[in-house]
């Protein structure tokens, strides 16, 4: 398994709105989806750079996994996205050279890709994630 590329980077903000106001008016991206994951409590909003997208997170539950990171640690940066053929198979691969997974096997994300988390714990204290189409 190796990353065809950076799918995205996620960047927690505590509000969505005012974060996609500066994106568009001081980087003069455009917003082209917002969209709510609920079982993750996030509400989520996309841009392009290239190749390369913007994944702004506003949690929807201070409970919920950006809500605690936001409390923790304030806004920035949380995850950086690698783009993959098949995620479960990148997640295995990993698992098997003893990196410690969030996730066993892959879960729908946002804008339908399938999605799972490497721990921090064995990346170098940067979450990861493995994204991909569903091969179904």
């Amino acid at each position: 398994m190796t990353p065809s590329h950076i799918e995205h980077i996620g960047i927690a903000v505590k509000s969505l709105d005012e974060s996609i106001t500066f994106y568009e008016q001081v980087l003069g991206l455009h917003c082209y989806a917002i969209e709510e994951v609920k079982d993750q409590k996030v509400r989520t909003a996309f841009f392009r750079v290239g190749q390369t997208k913007i994944e702004l997170l506003e949690s929807t539950d201070p409970e919920g996994p950006i809500g605690r990171f936001i409390e923790k640690r304030g806004g920035g940066i949380h995850h950086v996205a690698f783009a993959v053929d098949d995620p479960g198979k990148a997640l295995a691969e990993a698992g098997g050279k003893g990196v410690r997974l969030i996730d066993q096997a892959p879960r729908r994300g946002a804008e339908g890709l399938m999605i799972g988390f490497l721990h921090p714990a064995s990346t170098g204290g940067v979450l990861m994630e493995f994204c991909g189409k569903d091969k179904d």
